[in-house]
């Protein structure tokens, strides 16, 4: 069993998903309703850090995203519900969906010019660099002694 730090569960709530995983067998008519705190890839290059979730089956308007003190945090929040009318009543099914995720932002960020987009199930967020970062190069050669 993988472990996660607890830097990577910020805002997010870690119980109902180890319940979900040890309980699986038993909750089978239930399977892709759960969100669950998405994994993120983050990729840096010359120019600016990519940030990528993935979060299949949100829209746009779900997302809260904020830089505040050097702090980027994306949270989503989605409610569904649905009525079918069935012979002898209606079936009524909730089902609420929740995460947050928080990160410390390098100093080299331009905070007002972070962009994100939604396709396809991603969430794609493009923080660009300082131009004084940009130009700095680091060698991380390392040699063995």
């Amino acid at each position: 069993m993988a472990t996660r730090p607890l830097t990577t569960i910020t805002g997010g709530d870690l119980f109902p998903s180890v319940f979900d995983d040890f309980f699986r067998p038993f909750n089978f008519w239930d399977t892709e309703r759960t969100l669950t705190v998405p994994a993120v890839n983050i990729d840096e290059n010359k120019d600016e850090y990519e940030l990528s979730l993935a979060v299949p089956g949100m829209k746009k308007n779900d997302f809260n995203i904020n830089a505040e003190n050097n702090i980027l945090t994306i949270s989503c929040e989605k409610e569904e519900k649905s009525e079918t009318k069935q012979k002898n009543g209606y079936r009524n099914e909730f089902n609420y969906s929740s995460f947050s995720r928080s990160f410390a932002l390098p100093d080299e960020v331009i905070k007002d010019k972070i962009d994100a987009r939604y396709e396809d199930g991603v969430l794609k967020l493009s923080l660009p660099k300082k131009e004084e970062a940009k130009k700095l190069t680091v060698n991380n050669q390392i040699s063995v002694k």
